[in-house]
């Protein structure tokens, strides 16, 4: 069944066909024409006809030279069209903003939708959605980013002209009640869905505003990073009907609880999160393009003497805790914490100041390993407290780097990522990866060196996700360094979930 006419399609004549479609047209005894979008296109299929994607059909995909549409993102583009709730659970840098923004400037061409909320990370608001409207868009549709003090975002979300407003989670409470006010938002689309996993004052604000968008678009490339039961907040959020009302009944699905702190999954239970994760797509990396190979690498790095003896303290600490069944999950984080901030080198006292131990041979390591690298490197630390010390440590060979935390300002960030990736400065960037984790693309840096391990799976797939994905044309390495066991086990939990996770999301490629 071949397109006609810009927004007709040839179709089978049906009796029923004059009173489904008002303005059909008659070219024959046995055909005749419809309207083609993505709202007939759904009535035709149900009455059996195979009819191909509006989307596909009469839309240009417009893109700049060098960033021709993947087939991926095109049937990306098309479940977003055709379902006004919907996952887009492609692997970290396949092109999901692109779709999301082709998606919504199709179903405003026709009149389907007013405006749009993309709710995305801080680090990605300007870097990456303002930079992709430019970039696809260019003058087709108006955006801005809401962020600022009150007054500011207030002032941006009443230009009448604003079709795109991006804003940060925790920017939608500053302005909720002007939110709520608007009825001509009629999209919102969540980058990093995922953040929304536990049930938050934040997670139960975003289900309320998204009961009342009529379409929702909840898009992340790790919608489990600790467990099956990640899915449930996710899904009360764009699908609440797939998953039951209360969480506790959906972890009793999927769950066994093993002791007072862990429970693990039921045999059916990724099959049970993939069922509450519909309607859905999953492309990954190697559907979209073939990238270098990679390596990853431990790298072991004894510890000071100081470190050491401060180390076998704690840890002795934490053995008479356990004797004496005084161990909570709440302090058990605290050791956990305290252990891998002795191994990096630099703890807090009860005073709040960092103290530095002997930690050389790491520093030693770490630079190293930047010096002898031919190309950009980003080095990851996971407490914001040792930042200060790593950075004297790259001064200190007279390695330039730029820093960011949490207390760098938007405008700076946003700065420091664009020069690393369109410049030759800074050739290095140390950061805490939560500051800069997701939907960036860094693919000017081919290394990518981990001070110490980071116990949060969604944190560690999108901070390597910034060299790795589409645009990268060197061969990458991963390199951790590592001390203790304990440090060791957390490598190898992030490794265990990650492979939990991909067989998860291969269901979805899969069917």
């Amino acid at each position: 069944m071949q397109a006609a006419t810009p927004n007709r399609i040839a179709v089978p004549y049906r009796p029923e066909m004059i009173q489904l479609f008002p303005d059909f047209e008659r070219t024959g005894p046995d055909s005749g024409l419809v309207p083609h979008d993505p709202a007939s296109t759904a009535i035709l299929r149900n009455m059996g006809l195979d009819v191909p994607s509006a989307v596909l059909c009469h839309y240009d995909f417009p893109h700049p030279p060098d960033k021709v549409p993947f087939e991926a993102q095109r049937q990306t583009t098309v479940l977003l069209t055709e379902n006004m709730r919907a996952y887009v659970l492609n692997g970290l840098g396949t092109g999901k903003t692109a779709c999301i923004l082709w998606a919504y400037h199709y179903l405003r061409s026709l009149g389907m939708v007013r405006k749009m909320l993309v709710v995305a990370p801080l680090s990605s608001l300007r870097e990456t959605w303002m930079r992709h409207v430019f970039e696809f868009l260019g003058q087709r549709i108006v955006a801005t980013v809401l962020h600022g003090d009150r007054d500011f975002r207030l002032r941006e979300l009443a230009r009448p002209e604003v079709d795109v407003f991006v804003i940060n989670p925790a920017g939608m409470k500053v302005i909720q009640k002007a939110l709520d006010l608007r009825d001509d938002i009629d999209v919102l689309a969540i980058d990093e869905l995922a953040t929304y996993r536990n049930k938050s004052k934040r997670s139960r604000a975003m289900r309320t505003y998204a009961h009342r968008v009529k379409w929702v678009w909840g898009a992340t490339g790790a919608p489990i990073p600790h467990a099956p039961t990640d899915v449930w907040e996710q899904a009360q959020i764009v699908t609440p009907w797939t998953v039951p009302k209360y969480f506790t009944h959906f972890r009793d699905e999927l769950m066994f609880r093993v002791n007072q702190f862990k429970y693990k999954p039921k045999l059916g239970s990724k099959e049970k999160a993939y069922a509450a994760l519909q309607p859905s797509v999953r492309y990954t990396l190697d559907d979209v393009t073939e990238l270098p190979p990679y390596v990853s690498r431990r790298i072991e790095v004894p510890l000071g003497p100081l470190q050491e003896r401060v180390y076998k303290a704690i840890k002795n600490e934490a053995f008479s805790m356990i004797e004496q069944n005084i161990v909570t999950a709440a302090n058990a984080g605290v050791v956990l914490n305290k252990l891998l901030q002795i191994s990096l080198g630099y703890v807090y006292d009860d005073k709040h100041r960092t103290i530095p131990l002997d930690n050389q041979q790491r520093l030693d390591a770490m630079l190293d390993i930047v010096e002898g690298h031919d190309g950009k490197a980003i080095v990851f630390t996971t407490f914001i407290h040792s930042l200060q010390g790593l950075s004297a440590a790259l001064k200190s060979r007279d390695i330039e780097h730029a820093v960011v935390s949490g207390a760098t300002p938007i405008r700076q960030r946003d700065k420091i990522f664009s020069d690393f990736q369109h410049t030759d400065r800074p050739p290095v960037l140390l950061a805490h990866p939560a500051c800069m984790a997701h939907s960036l693309t860094l693919t000017r840096a081919s290394l990518v060196l981990w001070f110490g391990p980071v116990p949060d799976l969604e944190l560690y797939d999108q901070a390597n996700a910034r060299i790795r994905r589409v645009g990268q044309r060197q061969r990458q390495l991963f390199a951790h360094l590592q001390s203790t066991a304990q440090e060791r086990n957390l490598y190898q939990q992030l490794i265990e979930r990650q492979s939990y996770q991909l067989d998860l999301l291969a269901m979805f490629a899969e069917r």
